[in-house]
């Protein structure tokens, strides 16, 4: 898929998650084959008031190109500024988050609370395209509630205000990631504009991957949750929607392959206290739907140092034989 300035390899991308695509998962994505992804979302205010940790979620490797920094704000100044400045690093393209349900976001009019504001949205994006020189793309949602499904408006303004593509999950925020993603909104949305639009929703097996494009149009798609603790669907729904071939799944000792450098490079990279804390959560989702996972889970979420993941590892694979 090709944006402005930025082509990637292949139209399969990872979807930014708060505490979960921090730079060593990202990484292990790219390296499975992600054909592009964005920073975790990142608050313009707090790079105006310099929030060190604001400023560490924008950390890239070189491994991750192509890749964006997504921002959060309401203010057309104060977001078209930053934007600007984080430009000057290493990025490839900026992002904005019109679509996180979080409270905490919403309550101060950011995230999916613009989508009941389409006249502030096209002042935001208008300033900030106007601003930069690389592009600009736009993450929203279905609509606020079921009675503001208002995508193929917001879209509209979005490609008029200067947004290179856009990226549309197919929930409204009321719905936060609860019951089915609608993608008749995709298709609709998709027909209705001319910039690259990239769907999200549902998407958890190269299948859906591939009938989310066949029947929406989208020029790629975007996987969130799909691939917590999974990323092989990159490789996996490459291959297939190439080849229509379908990979096997990982096996117990390729999971534990991954999830031995994905602890280890927290480790580095946040230190062993707050790394190892932080990995319980990807090591519940890296055995999930295993033979005996709930089990499993609940002696993963006990580990405490990097020795601990080793252990449990050996542990679960003895239980797995076992098992079988």
């Amino acid at each position: 898929m090709k944006f402005g300035s930025v082509e990637t390899a292949n139209n399969v991308f990872l979807a930014p998650m708060a505490g979960i695509t921090d730079l060593p998962f990202r990484i292990i994505c790219k390296e499975f084959g992600c054909g592009m992804m964005t920073t975790e979302m990142v608050s313009a205010k707090g790079l105006l008031y310099e929030n060190g940790k604001t400023n560490q979620l924008l950390s890239i490797d070189e491994i991750e190109h192509p890749i964006g920094a997504q921002l959060f704000g309401s203010d057309p100044k104060i977001l078209s500024e930053m934007a600007k400045q984080v430009e000057q690093s290493a990025v490839d393209f900026i992002d904005i988050n019109m679509g996180c349900p979080a409270p905490k976001i919403t309550k101060n009019g950011e995230g999916s609370a613009l989508l009941k504001n389409p006249e502030l949205i096209g002042e935001i994006v208008y300033a900030v395209a106007n601003a930069l020189t690389k592009p600009l793309t736009i993450k929203i949602r279905k609509g606020f509630d079921d009675s503001n499904i208002n995508a193929v408006q917001v879209a509209k303004i979005i490609e008029q205000a200067g947004a290179s593509a856009i990226a549309l999950h197919g929930r409204t925020r009321e719905q936060f990631y609860s019951g089915v993603a609608d993608w008749d909104i995709i298709k609709e949305v998709k027909q209705n504009i001319s910039i690259p639009l990239i769907g999200n929703g549902d998407i958890r097996k190269p299948e859906d991957a591939k009938r989310m494009i066949d029947q929406t149009g989208c020029d790629a798609v975007l996987i969130a949750r799909g691939a917590q603790g999974n990323p092989w669907i990159f490789k996996r729904t490459v291959h297939y929607l190439e080849t229509g071939e379908l990979l096997p799944e990982p096996t117990f000792e390729e999971r534990a392959e991954v999830i031995l450098r994905h602890a280890k490079m927290l480790v580095e990279y946040k230190g062993e206290y707050v790394g190892i804390r932080e990995m319980r959560t990807h090591l519940t989702s890296y055995v999930k739907g295993l033979h005996g996972a709930t089990d499993l889970r609940r002696s993963l979420t006990s580990v405490e140092t990097y020795d601990d993941v080793k252990r449990m590892l050996e542990y679960c694979d003895a239980r797995l034989k076992e098992l079988l």
